[in-house]
């Protein structure tokens, strides 16, 4: 195991190399930042474990040269006000706490810390606009901070809590698993990934049935404006489909052509212009027929 040559960088602090097989993997170390410290803080325990220097940060004696190199991977991330703040320490495990007493408080503070992220997981539901990967994100950001706080959440405790708290066109899914499924050996990505198949399927269907409703209603309305051109057969038109054309005039009809008169706003079965010629012919009719029977 080697190391590479440091490069730094502004917003991703320094690279790092590992040697796998031969070949050099870089660890970016990202910058510390006022709100970035649970990212940050679990990158820059991976790059030390990946070194084998973790021990520097658990273990209270260990040999001066992984101390120092341990303090150099650190340093290079932090800024320059933090920095300051820490160079006094002597040992890389009391620049550690003394960044984590910095971001995340003394131990009083820490323990109403995690209380607040306990009753923010128990009241945290799914939303029925929201995704499956948006909401298994916000659990793991809380699964994250615990672990940030110095504690952890159990794997079956957070599949419990995904699994109440999905909305229920979930749960032609949700019910199979629970029952048939040791969720206390599953792991929270199984039952993500279980119930994002099925919100995937669930997609598909409905961009179906909405294509489906399209066609439907542009073939109604065309077929309506090639059988409309006269009063007996725009009215048979009507007559074959009225519930389902009363049933949409209960919304809004300005869009609706009336195949009678011509005029939007209406159906032709509700038209009254019709009616209205109607009467005048008969009345014009019945003007004419009077002076020949006199």
């Amino acid at each position: 195991m080697a190391g590479g040559s440091n490069q730094g960088g502004s917003n991703q602090g320094g690279s790092k190399e590992i040697v796998v097989q031969g070949t050099a993997v870089p660890f970016q170390c990202p910058k510390l930042t006022e709100t970035n410290y649970t990212t940050w803080s679990i990158m820059i325990e991976t790059v030390l474990r990946a070194y084998g220097h973790w021990d520097a940060i658990t273990k209270d004696v260990v040999e001066e040269k992984k101390n120092y190199t341990t303090k150099g991977i650190i340093f290079q991330t932090l800024p320059e006000n933090v920095l300051l703040q820490v160079a006094k320490h002597q040992s890389a495990k009391e620049v550690w706490e003394s960044i984590k007493v910095r971001y995340i408080g003394a131990e009083r503070v820490q323990k109403a810390r995690l209380q607040i992220l306990r009753n923010e997981l128990e009241t945290l539901k799914m939303k029925d606009n929201e995704s499956i990967n948006d909401f298994s994100g916000k659990i793991s950001g809380i699964a994250a901070k615990f672990k940030s706080l110095g504690s952890t959440l159990e794997e079956e405790v957070i599949v419990r809590k995904f699994f109440n708290s999905v909305p229920k066109k979930y749960l032609p899914i949700v019910a199979p698993i629970e029952q048939y499924s040791d969720l206390e050996t599953m792991t929270f990505e199984e039952a993500v990934g279980r119930v994002k198949a099925y919100e995937e399927r669930l997609q598909i269907l409905e961009e179906k049935e909405e294509d489906h409703d399209q066609l439907m209603m542009a073939g109604e309305q065309k077929h309506g404006e090639s059988n409309g051109h006269g009063r007996g057969r725009g009215r048979n038109f009507e007559s074959g489909g009225r519930g389902r054309g009363r049933g949409r005039g209960r919304g809004d009809k300005s869009g609706f052509r009336c195949f009678n008169c011509g005029d939007f706003g209406h159906f032709s079965y509700e038209c009254t212009k019709w009616d209205d010629k109607d009467n005048n012919r008969e009345a014009n009719l019945l003007q004419e027929e009077e002076p020949a029977l006199l």
